[in-house]
């Protein structure tokens, strides 16, 4: 009876760790507080020097306007660089931003 028990120990072990090691997902609003609309936007944790996918796709975030934005990507990682493409093809980077602390980031123009 003793062996059994710890058998089903070891197994509910075994499924309850993965589940402690699932990464969740990262959800902020941006806000387009410049003068053009945002056409793309990249992230990329900042341990990799490859930008990720467009995270808005087809959209784009006209000035002004608010999004709300996920990263899914998997990882258990928080602090992220940024990369804005404009409409007009100007670009912003912003790097080093924990994004697990933000509940919302604002894109202004250069000063």
């Amino acid at each position: 009876m003793r062996m059994y028990l710890l058998g089903g120990l070891a197994g509910l072990a075994l499924v309850a760790v993965p589940g402690l090691a699932m990464a969740e997902d990262l959800k902020f609003s941006l806000i387009n507080n410049s003068a053009r609309a945002i056409k793309n936007f990249y992230t990329s944790p900042t341990t990799t020097t490859d930008w990720q996918e467009d995270v808005l796709g087809e959209d784009t975030i006209p000035p002004g306007q608010t999004d709300a934005i996920t990263i899914a990507d998997g990882s258990k990682q928080c602090v992220y660089d940024m990369r804005f493409v404009m409409e007009d093809g100007a670009e912003a980077i912003e790097k080093g931003i924990d994004l697990c602390k933000l509940a919302e980031y604002t894109l202004s123009d250069a000063k």
